[in-house]
């Protein structure tokens, strides 16, 4: 039986991306790199004719999946279980302000720990809501399709070694994604395991 296979593509860089502002669950749109990213993903994505389609709501997300949906033909379902982490009183501040007013707790952070954050989403509940949709996607295709998920970094980085059957404390030896990198992976049995063919591949734009 053929392998389903699975796509996690972050989004295209923000203008927040830009500033180092922590973004969170708020919202920014595509700045003009970041378009001419999703643009160049698009068309490497759908060079490998993926069968389904889905996406964060997130309007950065939704703005990447909308050159897929383009080169595709696909329709994007979008799941708010693919947002980013939610990062409470963080969300807004840039990488500066952050440092200054928590030195630690930003150390931490930096190092992709977003448990330390006050009141925040932590790994496991941000893992469990993005496995679960990415199962529920899986499900939606066929033995030998490919389907494609639009989603943010460090949720796409933290949902990986739980998809790979590892505990989410393994998410540490992965680094952060680039804009518009992308993970592959497949799942040789239902129900099994997936299996890492990729990670942080990226399509200059």
């Amino acid at each position: 039986m053929s392998a389903k296979r699975l796509l996690l593509l972050r989004h295209g860089r923000t203008a927040w991306n830009a500033a180092r502002r922590v973004q969170g669950q708020l919202d920014a749109e595509l700045d003009d790199t970041g378009h001419r990213q999703a643009a160049a993903a698009a068309v490497a994505v759908a060079a490998l004719s993926p069968a389904a389609l889905w996406s964060s709501d997130s309007v950065r997300a939704r703005e990447t999946a909308a050159y897929v949906a383009k080169e595709t033909g696909l329709d994007p379902t979008y799941d708010a279980r693919l947002r980013e982490y939610f990062l409470a009183e963080r969300q807004g501040v840039t990488h500066e302000e952050y440092a200054a007013l928590a030195p630690e707790e930003f150390g931490a952070f930096r190092l992709g720990d977003f448990d330390v954050v006050p009141g925040g989403e932590t790994a496991e509940q941000v893992s469990g809501r993005m496995v679960a949709a990415l199962g529920d996607l899986l499900a939606s295709i066929a033995p030998g399709e490919l389907a494609v998920a639009v989603s943010h970094g460090a949720a796409i980085r933290d949902a990986v070694p739980v998809l790979l059957g590892w505990p989410v404390t393994q998410r540490a030896v992965l680094h952060g994604l680039d804009n518009c990198g992308w993970v592959e992976l497949d799942q040789a049995r239902p129900d099994g395991p997936l299996r890492m063919r990729a990670y942080n591949r990226v399509t200059v734009g």
